[in-house]
């Protein structure tokens, strides 16, 4: 079969100026290719970076994000000096902008990317990989969770022999004005410790964050609360903007609580649901 004229000749020029054919066939279909977002990555940048005192970039995020902000500055959303790698604050609300762009409102224009509208940004940019869904809603211990944070409770329990019970869910905007917002959107759910003893309370904590939650035992001299867990899934994508910065600090060895103080509970390596599930 006879070559393409146009290829033929570009071969020939190649080996002219001494550039082997192959590598020119190998750089012409690298030109090609697009980008890859991880979102997995991404969203766990846009959990931590901002809540950085620096600009250390999340490990395996850096050419995922730096794909992201250039596509927010090809829309003029983000000046050039922030697309770096590091999806901090300027990010975040440029990211929002191009949310609300979208027709996006309350938890859908936190910032914080989802599949579809990270998927839209990346039309004729990149192609995104490793997506991430909180699934649909359903009814845990008469409160709402979604079908993600479920199925890593259900994990938690297993790991754990024994069952974990709600006192507050998910989805419950203005609900415990104790809760400074985190319960607003999905992943965050507040578990009961009056069956556990003071022996289990730990263990359960422990689970929880093996499984992929920030997760943190409360006591009342910390608020206005009884004793209780609070747990934050990691890279759901419906969590509040308070809950996403809970589980930015867990990541940078915080309590999640507004003093800042540093992470009372089990240190044990952090993950993600996804992590842990393409670990077992």
């Amino acid at each position: 079969m006879r070559r393409p004229r146009l290829a033929f000749g570009l071969a020939v020029l190649c080996v002219a100026i001494g550039v082997p054919a192959h590598a020119w066939a190998a750089t012409s279909g690298a030109t090609a290719a697009r980008p890859v977002v991880h979102m997995e990555a991404t969203v766990l940048a846009a959990q931590i970076d901002p809540r950085r005192a620096d600009h250390t970039l999340t490990p395996g995020a850096e050419s995922s994000v730096l794909a992201v902000e250039q596509a927010l500055q090809a829309l003029d959303l983000l000046q050039a000096q922030w697309v770096d790698g590091y999806f901090g604050t300027e990010t975040i609300s440029a990211y929002a902008a191009y949310q609300r762009s979208l027709g996006y409102t309350g938890l859908d224009a936190t910032g914080l990317p989802g599949t579809t509208s990270l998927t839209q940004l990346g039309r004729g940019r990149y192609t995104v990989r490793d997506t991430i869904s909180p699934g649909a809603r359903t009814e845990r211990d008469g409160y709402v969770v979604d079908a993600r944070t479920q199925a890593m409770l259900a994990e938690a329990e297993r790991l754990l022999g024994h069952a974990l019970l709600l006192d507050q869910g998910s989805y419950n905007p203005g609900g415990d004005p104790t809760s400074a917002g985190t319960h607003d959107g999905g992943g965050v759910v507040d578990i009961s410790v009056t069956d556990l003893t003071a022996a289990e309370r730990t263990p359960a904590v422990r689970a929880l964050r093996q499984v992929g939650f920030a997760a943190w035992l409360r006591d009342p001299g910390q608020g206005d609360w009884p004793w209780h867990i609070h747990a934050a899934a990691i890279n759901d994508t419906d969590l509040s903007s308070q809950a996403q910065h809970q589980v930015g600090d867990y990541y940078l060895g915080l309590n999640g609580l507004a003093d800042h103080g540093p992470d009372d509970g089990p240190r044990i390596p952090i993950q993600t649901w996804e992590q842990y599930r393409r670990g077992h």
